[in-house]
């Protein structure tokens, strides 16, 4: 029987895909729900599950192709391989005899191991694979007590406590070349994405930036005597983010200009406070958004970012998770910087910048007293075509307040 697989459709407004990666070549087989392909949109990159078991017939799109949804990219064999490529039946079925002549597993390991591989899928596998975990430890939230993806974020999450406003694990490695010529490179299709993205932002909106130096000592202070505790009940990592976030929130309430959008000649106020994460990805970045952001305690909007953070660097955000924004807070503060002036995410009206968060000695304000305290600069960024400088003050002021404050909600989720 031969099967179709085609170009998803990841979202009403998503109408085509590029084609990044093959995972599997003509000929191979493939399990259902293994990775087959990766596919990059305007949205959000993503690695597509092969919706059944088989071997590869044919590969009718290459990588680096880009197709309208729905068009059929390749043909899944579901009863015997095929005699293509390098990879002929011959070689398939060679392969195979090798691997039986290997022997059994121990009794007790099959038994061991079996339960665990009868109740999860190629997919999550691979993920436990990739993130050091062991299936075995981990309790199935799916029908029938089966290991879900969601099941392995959660364990990720619980054993590695990830940053959660980047990738896991993620870093920029230094280039060495040993040869002075010069070198090229066709852009990635993220890497297009984004640069479309920040031409027209610069060209749409009136960028303007004010900075502000907050004082983090509380949020700092209440971070450090919570963090084990935090962890110990929740089984999630309590990093800054969540505070920043919830002083964000209160603030875009109380000023729904840096809430809003410009449509033509027509201010779009939201009803909704949806904030974009910025998390950088060795591909480049992508901003998921933690929806209804308001109405969330310190508990929630932890889990949220570190749940997003490791999705985001799995490649298996939903398209949807990525839409819908109304403001945005990068961090490039985890790599060191001070400050910075980020471009505006169309078609938002402000971003806000946080820097790292730094000792240094400064006046106490009200005295002439001199002490250490732990610092940072918040820089917004906002669209003069609808914010002035005196309101972006007022709500880079309102976030200082609240920050300095130390005075949050639901920090247990109470």
């Amino acid at each position: 029987m031969t099967i179709e697989v085609s170009m998803p459709q990841m979202g009403e407004s998503i109408a085509e895909g590029t084609l990044v990666k093959w995972h599997k070549k003509l000929g191979e087989r493939v399990e259902r729900d293994e990775t087959l392909f990766e596919i990059s949109t305007d949205k959000v990159d993503t690695e597509i599950p092969s919706p059944a078991a088989g071997h590869i017939a044919r590969i009718l799109v290459n990588e680096g192709e880009t197709v309208p949804v729905n068009t059929v990219v390749c043909w899944i064999d579901a009863a015997a391989p095929v005699e293509a490529g390098s990879r002929p039946a011959a070689d398939l079925k060679k392969e195979e005899a090798v691997r039986q002549s290997s022997g059994p597993q121990p009794a007790e390991e099959t038994k061991r191991d079996g339960k665990a591989q009868e109740r999860t899928s190629p997919l999550v596998r691979r993920l436990a694979a990739e993130h050091g975990v062991d299936l075995k430890a981990v309790s199935g939230t799916g029908p029938g007590g089966r290991v879900t993806k969601d099941d392995i974020f959660r364990q990720i999450e619980a054993e590695k406590a990830p940053v959660a406003h980047r990738a896991p694990g993620f870093r920029i490695e230094p280039t060495s070349r040993a040869s002075d010529e010069d070198w090229f490179e066709p852009m990635s299709n993220m890497r297009q994405r984004i640069a479309d993205h920040m031409v027209l932002s610069s060209r749409t909106s009136v960028h303007v930036t004010t900075l502000f130096e907050v004082d983090m000592t509380a949020v700092r202070e209440l971070k450090e005597s919570l963090s084990v505790q935090f962890e110990e009940r929740h089984q999630t990592h309590l990093t800054y983010m969540p505070f920043v976030i919830q002083a964000v929130s209160r603030a875009l309430r109380k000023y729904p200009a840096l809430n809003a959008s410009v449509e033509g000649k027509t201010i779009h106020y939201h009803g909704k406070v949806n904030i974009g994460i910025a998390v950088a990805l060795e591909s480049g970045l992508v901003v998921p958004v933690i929806r209804d952001a308001d109405k969330k305690d310190i508990l929630s909007l932890a889990r949220d970012l570190n749940d997003l953070a490791l999705r985001a660097r799995s490649k298996a955000l939903d398209p949807l998770e990525v839409q819908a924004g109304t403001f945005t807070i990068t961090n490039p503060g985890v790599f060191g910087s001070v400050l910075g002036t980020p471009i505006i995410h169309q078609p938002q009206v402000g971003i806000l910048c946080i820097g790292a968060i730094q000792k240094r000695p400064v006046v106490l304000p009200g005295t002439d007293a001199i002490a250490v305290r732990s610092m940072m600069y918040l820089s917004l960024t906002f669209d003069h075509r609808l914010v002035d400088g005196a309101m972006a003050d007022y709500f880079v002021a309102d976030i200082k307040a609240t920050l300095e404050s130390g005075s949050f909600e639901g920090i247990f989720g109470l």
